[in-house]
């Protein structure tokens, strides 16, 4: 929901779900983040004393350390990644949302990248219904989940299970960084109570609807045109679904960005009075979770101080590059997967602290590849080990690949290979599209052998 994330990606035409489209240009798109931080940067320097022990102290610190994997990515080439989590924690809302609730939840997860020379930084958005591999996490009882796959979000109510902070945030980091190979340098954690604070801190903020919202779900009900909303409204605004645009989770992830921007905007203009900045403050680091290195003015300060020096055309804001997971899987109507090579080309970017824009990503994610149910595979074990091919043919079919037969390969091979016939191209690179490291190569084999995949000891597993 909040939260100062630095990352590769730009979302430049974010809301198509709010009301009157107000022309902007581009580059203010971004410009919630460094007023988020001028905000931070000014409200910090306006308190002092006991004010400012008070606001650093309501920062709570969560260690992370004995509850993450044991085979974390590298760092990064540059920069710094934090992690920003917005919680579904109800606690101080009574039974408004999410009554039957038996577990911690995360609506919004963002990575933030800022690039290693300071000129420039990337927030990256994860759909919360994006389908990927959960790894084994510490629930917080001694008990350990069993790695599965599911929905990205589940892995903060699985660490979360026993309402222990500390844990959900740890198996979302595992999730996170055995998903997109990229290691997390810091995490937030913002909660619902402290969003309301913050908005009513600042007396509402303004939305501009081009439809009615009857949102029963989110508690909202909204006439269409511009107005100021605050408590339940403005967090209904933010979590509403179902009822706005196509109904999608992407959908919401621009309403929110555009919230913030609003947001961001709002503060810089009301936090003159002392009344106004002291609430918004108090409201802001009471809803913070941090691990820590950041759990304090000081050093979220030092954070903001870095991205207020970003020049806001600098900030890019993307998506994870996505497709309705029903295009592989036919009876998945409610996830989306994300979509190959573009979403991995992008966590490397972020790795190897390149900068990545909005048209690099559209280019990118122009062309989406064949359906995997169109995508007819024969599988060889060149391993040695039983039941090596058996095991990627349940792994591909989860993901909604037609494996024709599976068998052994007439001789062992030290990398797994994947060949096809001339007029099987698009199949075969759709199928390699998903197989990071692997490089589809054609031969003369008869169009009646079909695309054939060699397992060796470098298959990747694809879990999830």
């Amino acid at each position: 929901m909040s939260g100062h994330s630095r990352g590769t990606a730009r979302v430049d035409d974010v809301s198509t779900t709010g009301g009157r489209r107000r022309r902007r240009p581009r580059r203010r798109i971004g410009r919630w983040v460094a007023l988020g931080a001028s905000v931070l940067v000014l409200g910090t320097a306006a308190v002092g004393g006991w004010v400012y022990s008070h606001l650093s102290g309501n920062i709570t610190g969560a260690d992370v350390g004995d509850a993450l994997s044991d085979n974390r990515p590298k760092a990064a080439a540059g920069g710094e990644n934090i992690l920003v989590i917005g919680s579904d924690s109800r606690k101080g809302l009574g039974d408004a949302y999410g009554k039957n609730l038996t577990t911690m939840q995360s609506d919004t997860l963002m990575l933030l990248h800022t690039g290693g020379d300071g000129r420039w930084a990337t927030v990256v958005s994860f759909p919360r219904d994006s389908w990927v591999a959960i790894p084994a996490c510490d629930r917080g009882d001694g008990s350990t989940s069993a790695p599965h796959p599911f929905k990205i979000n589940e892995a903060f109510a699985i660490g979360g299970s026993t309402g222990d902070t500390a844990k959900a945030a740890a198996c979302t980091i595992n999730t996170v960084e055995a998903n997109t190979h990229i290691r997390i340098d810091h995490f937030l954690i913002v909660d619902f109570q402290g969003f309301t604070g913050m908005v009513d801190a600042l007396g509402g903020v303004e939305v501009c609807p081009k439809q009615a919202i009857h949102d029963k779900k989110a508690h909202l009900d909204l006439e269409a045109g511009c107005q100021i909303v605050k408590d339940d409204k403005a967090l209904g605004y933010v979590r509403a679904r179902y009822s706005v645009g196509d109904g999608s989770d992407i959908g919401r992830i621009g309403r929110q960005q555009e919230f913030m921007e609003s947001l961001a905007t709002r503060a810089k203009s009301k936090l003159y009075s002392p009344t106004a900045l002291y609430g918004f403050l108090n409201s802001a680091t009471k809803s913070l979770t941090t691990d820590p290195d950041l759990a304090g003015l000081k050093p979220l300060t030092s954070l903001a101080t870095g991205m207020k020096g970003i020049a806001t055309d600098r900030i890019s804001f993307l998506t994870v590059p996505n497709y309705p997971r029903e295009r592989d899987v036919p009876s998945d109507k409610a996830n989306v997967t994300w979509q190959q090579p573009a979403a991995r080309n992008l966590f490397d970017a972020i790795n190897h602290d390149r900068e990545t824009t909005k048209a690099d990503l559209a280019k990118a994610t122009a062309n989406l590849p064949a359906p995997a149910g169109t995508v007819h595979v024969i599988i060889l074990n060149g391993t040695g080990t039983q039941g090596a091919a058996l095991k990627a043919a349940d792994q591909l079919r989860e993901r909604g690949f037609q494996i024709t037969a599976t068998g052994n390969a007439p001789d062992h091979v030290d990398k797994t290979t994947l060949t096809y016939p001339q007029n099987l191209s698009g199949q075969a690179q759709a199928l390699a599209a998903r197989l990071p490291g692997i490089t589809p190569t054609p031969s003369d084999q008869a169009a009646s052998a079909g695309i054939t995949l060699t397992i060796g000891p470098d298959m990747p597993d694809l879990t999830g």
